[in-house]
């Protein structure tokens, strides 16, 4: 019932394992207690019970701090390997009564990993274009959930379609961002995004650019001569426009991820829980989807790949009826393994890298995880080297589908802007600059994945509510890269297709 990581005194922890949980004051780690909840028991009935065997085994002045809510089925704590032992045990001095209470409360205790983030010409690529002017589908009427770092409610890019503002959405943005473990959350900014990611993807997904070019601030990556990254400027061609896959879809930022682009499993946890509520658990589906450009590692050794409680906790959300569409993450190069506790701190010599290499919650297995591919050559470059390879552990294949995931264009905020010249404004700029800016990666082709499911289900209404017959058309109609499957999946998702067979 415990993870024996939060048993090893942290001398005893390898680095690249540690790294992966939050460690604080005093040898504490962060860890999830998940509360034994029978049929029919009431969640806030076992959360008191738990919070009375803690203060019951904790009364010493130098006591750990109280247990955070997460969700409906677990609590937050901050505890030393000796204090995971005593709560599980009922107390300093073990009894079977009181061990027996203990089991009666706690099912397992769980690390609580930290977890980090993982369109022009790339609309075609996909057939988003074509599927626009054919069916007329922009996403108007779907509303998508972005679990990110926030969404910047300033950027033009989402003030002309009112993406972020209209009544269907207004009221439903939130900031489960935490800063200190120990303590409630308590954000109030689910529409700012220091850091910059969680807009980028959004901008993919929705929205638009202002049509005057005058407003526009796009940054390319052009290496030099000399093959050194550099900022350039980049103008528009004549008569193309920048825009989301689905530019009419409502979103709803629900942040996680803090200036520094990192979270605790625990956060993305009661985001999760909160689109359920919010959906009053299916019966009411006020949001269609979610995306998840974010990922974590997982114990191997403590549970098959897809059962952590983060990936349990995706398939419950999907079994109400919600699209969930996650990264696979980009450790695709083999660099580090995804699976905490692997033999997985390089290529130690085998020059094909390593499979297996999926982040949590992309292994859950309700999940559309979503691999990168170039943004308008995939038949030519085939999957991108750091995009993260299937199967699982367990042996399903992952990744369902690649996207474009390379050098995507979309709008520009907070560290991800802050310091490339080519976004700076001159005197003569107007004062509300629309800018973008290149980035890479799985949480690029996702964000594509999630917009084109999203401009699918406008023009396809029957399907809102049944996410895995969306999951299966679109694995049905995608196309073959001729790459092998556990780097490709089914293929590159096409949307014109997927329209055509339906």
């Amino acid at each position: 019932m415990v993870s024996q990581l939060l048993l090893a005194p942290p001398e005893e922890v390898p680095p690249e394992v540690d790294k992966a949980v939050l460690s604080v004051e005093e040898g504490r780690r962060v860890v999830l207690v998940e509360l034994r909840l029978g049929p029919g028991a009431d969640p806030q009935t076992v959360r008191d019970q738990f919070n009375e065997l803690f203060a019951h085994v904790f009364r010493a002045r130098n006591r750990p701090p109280r247990p955070i809510p997460v969700g409906r089925h677990y609590m937050r704590c901050t505890l030393a390997p000796a204090e995971v032992q005593r709560l599980v045990q009922g107390g300093a001095r073990p009894s079977r009564a009181a061990a027996e209470r203990a089991l009666g409360l706690i099912y397992h205790v769980w690390p609580d990993f930290v977890v980090n983030a993982h369109l022009d010409r790339s609309v075609t690529t996909i057939q988003a274009d074509a599927a626009s002017r054919t069916f007329r589908c922009d996403g108007t009427g779907v509303v998508w959930a972005v679990i990110d770092s926030g969404i910047d409610a300033g950027h033009p890019h989402f003030t002309s379609t009112a993406t972020l503002s209209a009544s269907s959405v207004a009221s439903l943005h939130r900031d489960f961002t935490i800063t200190d473990p120990a303590q409630p959350t308590t954000g109030s900014s689910p529409l700012t995004d220091p850091f910059g990611h969680g807009t980028h993807v959004a901008g993919i997904i929705a929205g638009r650019a202002p049509a005057d070019q005058a407003m526009l601030r796009i940054a390319a990556n052009e290496p030099t001569a000399q093959g050194l990254p550099r900022w350039v400027a980049r103008d528009l061609p004549p008569g193309a426009a920048l825009s989301g896959v689905a530019p009419g879809t409502n979103l709803v930022s629900l942040r996680v991820l803090d200036k520094d682009g990192q979270t605790l499993s625990s956060a993305v946890i009661d985001a999760l829980d909160y689109v359920r509520t919010v959906n009053a658990g299916g019966r009411d589906l006020v949001i269609h989807g979610v995306n998840l450009s974010l990922g974590c590692g997982w114990l191997i050794r403590d549970y098959a790949a897809g059962q952590s409680p983060l990936c349990r906790e995706l398939d419950l959300l999907v079994g109400t009826g919600v699209v969930a569409v996650v990264s696979a993450g980009n450790l695709g190069a083999g660099v580090v393994g995804a699976g905490v506790g692997a033999a997985a701190t390089g290529a130690t010599g085998d020059v094909y890298g390593q499979l297996s290499t999926i982040t949590d919650p992309g292994n859950a297995a309700s999940a559309i995880t979503v691999g990168s591919v170039h943004r308008y050559r995939p038949h030519t470059f085939g999957v991108t080297f750091d995009s993260s390879k299937g199967p699982t552990l367990d042996g399903r294949l992952k990744p369902e589908l690649v996207a474009p995931g390379e050098r995507i264009t979309s709008a520009a905020t907070g560290k991800q802007a802050a310091g490339v010249p080519a976004l700076a404004s001159g005197p003569s700029d107007p004062s509300e600059l629309a800018r973008y800016i290149e980035d890479s990666g799985t949480s690029m082709a996702a964000a594509h994945v999630s917009g084109a499911i999203a401009a699918f289900l406008s023009a396809r209404t029957e399907f809102i509510g049944q996410p895995q017959r969306v999951k299966q058309i679109f694995i049905d109609t995608a196309t073959d890269l001729g790459r092998h499957q556990f780097f490709q999946g089914a293929g590159l998702i096409n949307l014109l297709r997927a329209l055509t067979s339906t």
